[in-house]
C-alpha cells in the first residue's frame, strides 16, 4: 500500500513540476531569438525578452520558454497550443494579458485584436507606443 502511495505522490509531483510547460509542438522549438532580431532588427534584446516575458506570464508558462515562441505565432495559436481542450479561449489568459500589456506599455488589446493576431503584430504596437522605430 505505502509503495502505491509513493507513486501517486511521485506522478502528482511530476504533474505539478511538468504541467506549466509549452506544448512538446513549441517547447522543443530551438531558440527563437534570431528570428525576433531578424524581424525587428532596431529592437533591442531587452525590449524583446520583457515583451515575451509578458507573454508567458499572463499564459501562466515557464520564463525560460519564452525564446521558443516565434514572432509570426498568433495570440490564439499559442492558447490554443497551451489550452488544446478548450474551444474558446478563457477570458482569465487574454484578461491577464490585456491587462499587463495596459500596464507595462499603454496598449490596449482590444483595440488591435483580431483573430489572427501574431506576436510581432502585437510586439510592433508595444514599439509603436514606446515610440520606438519599428523597421519590420
Amino acid at each position: 500500500m505505502s509503495i502505491f502511495v509513493v507513486l501517486i505522490l511521485t506522478a502528482l509531483a511530476w504533474a505539478a513540476f511538468h504541467g506549466w510547460q509549452l506544448p512538446n509542438t513549441l517547447r522543443y522549438r530551438p531558440c527563437q531569438g534570431r528570428a525576433w532580431r531578424s524581424t525587428f532588427p532596431t529592437a533591442s534584446r531587452k525590449d524583446i525578452r520583457d515583451f515575451l516575458s509578458v507573454l508567458v506570464s499572463a499564459f501562466a508558462l515557464r520564463e525560460s520558454e519564452k525564446l521558443h515562441i516565434r514572432p509570426d505565432d498568433e495570440v490564439l495559436g499559442i492558447y490554443r497550443a497551451v489550452n488544446p481542450t478548450r474551444s474558446e479561449p478563457s477570458a482569465r489568459e487574454l484578461d491577464m494579458l490585456a491587462k499587463a500589456l495596459r500596464d507595462k506599455y499603454g496598449v490596449k488589446l482590444d483595440e488591435v485584436w483580431h483573430e489572427g493576431l501574431t506576436l510581432g503584430a502585437l510586439f510592433q504596437r508595444v514599439q509603436q507606443a514606446r515610440g520606438k522605430p519599428v523597421a519590420r
